[in-house]
């Protein structure tokens, strides 16, 4: 599935405000609504790095917002420099399912 780079609008540098938005068609396909959490392992220099994500909200299933979000994931980002990404032009990531609650970031996705 191809997610994209989110920020709520701050660029906080502690990576607060910050995850990814899946298309309503993969939350549906791959996330289960009985889940609490997910797991997702972000390549990082060589490792990887295990985040565990809050799925269990309101926000996450209703039609408009669907981010996966954690300051983790925003210090990812800035760290591999996809943020701040290009206005009105986020990085897109490829996630992986890896079975059960894990996902797997493969990578940035080219334009």
């Amino acid at each position: 599935m191809i997610a994209t780079a989110w920020n709520n609008g701050k660029h906080n540098p502690s990576g607060a405000g910050y995850g990814l938005k899946l298309a309503p068609a993969d939350r549906d396909a791959y996330f289960i609504k009985r889940w609490k959490s997910i797991i997702l392992e972000l390549p990082y220099r060589g490792h990887w790095v295990k985040v565990e994500i809050n799925v269990a909200k309101k926000s996450f299933w209703d039609s408009r917002c669907r981010e996966l979000i954690n300051k983790d994931i925003g210090r990812w980002l800035i760290a591999t420099r996809l943020a701040p990404g290009p206005k009105g032009r986020p990085p897109r990531i490829e996630i992986e399912p890896l079975g059960g609650r894990r996902f797997g970031v493969l990578g940035f996705v080219a334009r």
